[in-house]
């Protein structure tokens, strides 16, 4: 498969933003059918599209911590992201973003509200002290695709349009789920890259984040899992190559369940983090 570069790939075309001329700040998007689970358009693209409007507003480009609120649904069609820049300092600035589109009556419905604080990736001290190690993941060519599902990947809870935009490899033995054997772990763990063979950025590991089935499913659960806020830690630049994802639950409760990422790539550092809470819908 030909690599597509940053810039030219359907993931930048599809988190592509418009400054309004004369409105500080405001910029028109275009979110895409493409990414879409079932029929909601997914977090993570959504975190990713929002983190480039901010990347662009703010002075520093690169998203250290973004903390997203989700409000209502969205559908493709357009939007419009307002951004606010709330402090700028030497090494973070904090912003803050709200993206909106129009209801059928015509009324401007709040989809998503995000803060966050961006710095430069490429002037953190490469220190490092962790006792975090890389998930366990076979080989890619010994995971599973959405091919290898029973049915194919349209048997596969969930997995609708955004499925062909990824390139993502479950470790099969997060993957019991798909053939009614879930673990019962809530553990989900996968190689994972953009199907156009574009190289992890910053943005991009917005979308990696909530780009892996719900781990509900190896709960045993197959419902949709929408996310109501999701935190999102960016530690470095990631290196070219694949990334490892592995994702966790422990605790299911009042309807709501919480996933902890990790994000690691291809020189073995912890590239992002994140945490997310959720709602399990049964049934739905």
């Amino acid at each position: 498969m030909a690599q597509a570069s940053i810039g030219d790939s359907e993931f930048d075309r599809d988190t592509a933003v418009t400054a309004r001329s004369g409105e500080s700040g405001v910029y028109d998007a275009e979110l895409s059918a493409g990414w879409t689970i079932i029929r909601a358009v997914n977090g993570g693209y959504l975190l990713a599209l929002a983190g480039r409007a901010l990347g662009d507003a703010l002075p520093h480009r690169d998203p250290l911590t973004i903390t997203a609120h989700y409000l209502t649904a969205s559908r493709p069609g357009p939007a419009v992201i307002r951004t606010e820049i709330v402090r700028t300092g030497r090494t973070v600035s904090t912003g803050q973003a709200s993206l909106t589109q129009l209801a059928e009556d015509g009324t401007e419905v709040e989809r998503l509200r995000v803060i966050a604080g961006y710095g430069d990736l490429d002037a953190l001290p490469d220190d490092v002290r962790t006792s975090a190690k890389p998930p366990a993941i076979p080989p890619y060519e010994h995971c599973l695709g959405p091919q290898h599902a029973p049915g194919g990947e349209s048997a596969i809870p969930g997995s609708t349009e955004i499925a062909g935009r990824l390139d993502l490899r479950l470790d099969p033995a997060t993957a019991g789920w798909a053939i009614g054997e879930p673990s019962g772990h809530g553990e989900m763990r996968a190689w994972f890259g953009l199907a156009d063979g574009r190289d992890a950025d910053p943005l991009s590991l917005l979308l990696a984040v909530d780009a892996l089935p719900p781990t509900a499913f190896d709960l045993g659960l197959n419902g949709w899992v929408p996310t109501v806020e999701l935190t999102v830690h960016v530690r470095c630049r990631p290196a070219p190559g694949p990334l490892r994802i592995s994702i966790t639950t422990r605790n299911l409760a009042g309807g709501f369940l919480e996933e902890d990422a990790e994000v690691w790539d291809s020189e073995d550092r912890l590239v992002a983090q994140s945490r997310q809470l959720a709602r399990a819908l049964l049934g739905a």
